[in-house]
């Protein structure tokens, strides 16, 4: 690691921040490695410690690491980019970015139905439902927090089963013979509030991408409403989008000049 000029007119935590950032482009620091701690970066830079937050916090806003709870500073993963282009669950997705999926079931309990909840699955205000949290993790960092609302009666069968590994998708079309036909996004920025940020070992008020996808079974029948809180930090989303053929422009009519009248011709 490159040290750092004490005599450069440039602040002291912007050149720490520039040899950090060189460590971690070069491979020095790999993605999910662990920057050495505070007190070894004062040592080593010989600068303060509020230089070393400092250059921390740059390094956090420039997405390079993330602070976890009671462990330390780790350099980030490049941002998963998933594609909208079909319907898929959480685990497909991994697998087919390389990434390895895992699952940590956070509650699991039978609830009335809010107003919003009845109407994505065509319920009754109250009616009791099945309301799943899990956090989704890839190659072990934490990327979502997942609240799925079932019926009660597939519920019910649902959480029989070990959510931890076995995915919602395949246990709806492979074990209960409920096939997934299609599915309507709605996606949203919005800030994390304290559950979803204790959920994800995360600072309250992070950006949030937040989905919510409603999946229907055969007859266009609703079987699942998720809230799917995905972080900031870690994912973004891309779409292809194919252009509508434009509608021919109308002619514009131009009045035509009138006939001219032939008189009679004498002879």
């Amino acid at each position: 690691m490159a040290v750092v000029d004490h005599d450069s007119s440039v602040p002291l935590y912007a050149r720490v921040e520039a040899v950090l950032a060189a460590s971690i482009s070069d491979g020095t620091f790999p993605p999910g490695s662990r920057l050495p701690n505070e007190n070894d970066l004062i040592e080593r830079f010989a600068v303060s410690r509020t230089t070393i937050r400092q250059t921390v916090q740059n390094l956090i806003r420039r997405g390079l690491v993330e602070i976890r709870r009671g462990k330390g500073t780790f350099v980030t993963q490049p941002k998963i980019t998933q594609e909208l282009t079909e319907l898929s669950g959480f685990v497909e997705d991994m697998h087919a970015l390389g990434r390895h999926p895992s699952a940590r079931l956070l509650d699991k309990q039978i609830v009335p139905a809010s107003e919003s909840v009845a109407h994505q699955l065509a319920l009754t205000t109250g009616t009791l439902v099945m309301r799943i949290q899990r956090v989704r993790l890839a190659d072990g960092v934490p990327l979502s927090f997942d609240e799925t609302y079932l019926p009660r009666d597939i519920g019910e069968k649902v959480v029989e089963n070990d959510l931890e590994t076995e995915p919602i998708f395949s246990l709806l079309e492979q074990k209960y013979n409920l096939p997934l036909v299609g599915a309507e996004y709605q996606l949203e920025a919005v800030s994390a509030d304290a559950d979803v940020a204790q959920a994800l070992g995360i600072s309250q008020g992070s950006p949030i991408f937040l989905i919510e996808r409603t999946t229907y079974t055969a007859g266009y029948q609703p079987i699942d409403y998720e809230k799917l809180y995905y972080r900031g930090d870690q994912i973004r989303f891309v779409t292809h989008l194919e252009r509508r053929t434009a509608p021919q422009a109308q002619k514009k009519m131009t009045p035509q000049p009138a006939a001219k009248k032939e008189g009679a011709v004498n002879g």
